[in-house]
């Protein structure tokens, strides 16, 4: 397959497959045509030459970085709109069987087509998962962050990013046979994201996605595609080895392209030496046959460009840069943050985190001055902030250029053009881009102007909401290096892990419109809150010992009693376990019976002679259909078994 983009050749003549369960990271630095891809393999574009082709029975499922969805519906009706093709098999399982029992064609091509095609809706209903829609719904929208309450509310009450996650629900209930996905986790908090890993480990079909989210990456792929420069390198590996692979590779490569120009070098040499000689005239003229044949080494291109940059030095503040006493804000009658109390000292680092709707981004708003709140919100002596916004249409005029854009921020010592230029080629804008209007301008280059306009001035409190949204991962490793290097205080709302990792040292958990304060860095945070919320323990009672213990290493001298109930909850869970374990055997035997049996009836129906006796047919196509239903109940079971036995 390749595209042109007018004289520019964005893939040329690219191939590969994806295998069923194939789990695939597109990766490549911003606008090398990722996105472009995935629009084309779900037919949204066209190639300029090539093709991409689907088995028989393949589907695909499309989520774009952006959507736009105008339904009234409420989120619940609204994402049970996946199961349509559910509804639609039934109807056709029920017209067909209506069919089978009158017609007596039995012999004919029509009649096996049928008996084909209920068998195809049957196993398309099986897996779709008919009989517990509404309770699936509910599971996957609840594991996407949505609360009871949001159910029955109409989809326009929610922004752009929950209208996505409603989207991605209908992409993980359909459960097409592959699906493209496009930065999945950019609207996703941290719980959602590790919610999202374990549904996307235990997919049945293919994924291929675009991601900048490396810990996401490698959690969840087997398999690295890496456009570069209109060619693709394709590692079966995860995002973590397939650097390593690359690197290996590129030094390979270039240790037999140095032999190789060794080996013509010297041989044109002998050639030069002896071409004119009558003696070795002849040797002459086969060395030269030899080289000719010589299949040359091509050194793979390798896109080395990436932001360069460092945050001015910091002026000094005060001790305390930031203190909130009894800081309440509340939109109508609902509550956002309620009675908050903290302090931010100086040279501060701390990381917001916490599921999206619980006041992250309004508290980043609060301080920045953009929005009211009742109580105290002080802003520290001499402190000087930088804001960079998660959706950077709200910060930049769309209407103005990119040269034009850091031209109306710039101050005295930025008035020579030559020197913004300068600070706009040190983030990949070269003289065609510094014309363009923003309004045309990708994610990725949205981001990289913001974060290059927040250079034009010294400031020790930076405040970034999301900033590694849109940029590649190359990018975000040099965001990274430069904020490990800034002076002043920092406040990060991220959901990366990857990228949080040693960068802060206190994080403000945002729960229940109040914030819980955790001193170390964030992996120190997801260890707790891993135990904290998703370990099952009996009692709270049981819940706050257990975590005590574990902070300490120790149980106290009066625990002995609790120590035994503990011992005996533990054998009896032990005891179910097995029994679980037991009955979960039982029924994958039942599953492999029916399975056998389903494939005996199967192939007598493809058995003309069998229709020929009307009474006999009956019996068999009614026993298909009842061995269908038994095999989808005892799926069921399985499944169910499953997840208590994880639980």
């Amino acid at each position: 397959m390749s595209v042109t983009f007018g004289s520019r050749d964005l893939f040329k003549e690219i191939s590969f497959v994806i295998n069923p369960k194939d789990r695939i990271g597109l990766v490549g630095k911003n606008g090398v045509g990722k996105s472009t891809l995935l629009k084309i393999m779900a037919g949204k574009d066209n190639p300029t030459k090539g093709s991409v082709t689907c088995g028989p029975g393949e589907t695909i499922g499309y989520l774009p970085q952006e959507v736009s969805n105008d339904s009234t519906k409420t989120i619940m009706d609204e994402t049970m709109t996946a199961f349509d093709e559910v509804l639609k098999m039934e109807r056709e399982i029920e017209e067909i069987n209506e069919q089978l029992a009158t017609r007596e064609d039995y012999e004919s091509d029509e009649y096996m087509e049928m008996i084909n095609r209920l068998s195809d809706c049957h196993e398309r209903v099986h897996t779709l998962g008919a009989g517990k829609l509404e309770s699936e719904v509910i599971k996957i929208l609840k594991g996407l962050g949505f609360s009871d309450a949001d159910m029955q509310r109409p989809m326009t009450e929610f922004s752009g990013g929950w209208q996505m996650r409603v989207e991605l629900a209908k992409l993980i209930l359909q459960k097409p046979t592959l699906l493209l996905l496009d930065e999945p986790t950019n609207h996703l908090d941290i719980e959602s994201i590790l919610w999202l890993e374990e549904v996307f480990i235990n997919y049945p079909g293919a994924i291929l996605m675009v991601s900048h989210d490396r810990a996401f990456l490698d959690n969840i792929t087997n398999r690295t595609i890496e456009i570069v420069f209109g060619k693709i390198y394709d590692y079966k590996a995860n995002y973590t080895k397939y650097f390593e692979l690359r690197e290996e590779r590129l030094e390979q490569q270039q240790n037999a392209y140095k032999n190789q120009q060794r080996y013509i070098a010297q041989q044109e040499r002998f050639i030069e030496r002896f071409k004119a000689k009558a003696s070795k005239a002849g040797q002459a003229k086969s060395a030269q046959k030899l080289l000719d044949k010589v299949e040359r080494i091509d050194f793979d291109e390798l896109d080395t460009s990436s932001i360069q940059f460092h945050f001015p030095k910091a002026p000094r503040s005060g001790d305390v840069v930031l203190r909130a006493e009894h800081t309440h804000k509340s939109y109508g009658e609902k509550v956002i943050l309620k009675d908050l109390m903290f302090d931010i000292v100086r040279g501060e680092r701390v990381a917001f985190v916490g599921k999206n709707g619980m006041g992250k981004s309004t508290l980043v708003k609060m301080i920045n001055g953009e929005t009211d709140f009742d109580g105290m919100l002080k802003i520290g002596h001499n402190v000087e902030i930088g804001y960079y916004a998660q959706i950077q249409e709200k910060t930049l005029n769309e209407n103005r250029t990119v040269l034009q854009t850091i031209e109306d921020e710039a101050t005295h010592e930025w008035t020579n053009q030559a020197k913004m230029r300068g600070l706009l080629g040190a983030f990949l804008f070269g003289e065609e881009e510094i014309d363009k209007k923003v309004k045309v301008l990708s994610g990725g280059e949205k981001s990289r102007l913001a974060l290059a306009r927040m250079l034009l001035k010294p400031v020790n409190l930076l405040i970034l909401d999301e900033p590694t949204n849109h940029l590649d991962i190359a990018s975000k490793e040099v965001l990274k290096e430069a904020l490990l290097a800034y002076d002043g205080t920092l406040i990060l709302v991220s959901h990366d892990r990857d990228f949080l990792q040693g960068l802060t040292n206190k994080t403000f958990e945002f729960t229940e419109k109040r914030i819980k304060e955790h001193y170390g860095d964030i992996q120190v945070f997801l260890d707790s809150h891993a135990v904290e919320s998703f370990r099952d323990f009996e009692t709270s009672k049981d819940k706050d010992k257990a975590l005590k213990q574990q902070a300490f290493g120790k149980t106290s001298p009066n625990d002995n009693n609790a120590s035994k109930d503990d011992a005996q909850q533990k054998k009896d869970q032990e005891k179910e376990l097995r029994k679980l374990k037991n009955d979960l055997k039982q029924e994958e035997d039942t599953i492999e019976r029916l399975e056998k049996e389903i494939a005996v009836l199967v192939a007598q129906m493809q058995d003309p002679e069998l229709f020929k006796d009307d009474a006999k047919s009956k019996t068999v196509v009614k026993k298909h259909d009842d061995l269908k239903q038994q095999l989808a109940k005892s799926m069921k079971r399985w499944e169910d078994l499953g997840e208590q036995i994880e639980g």
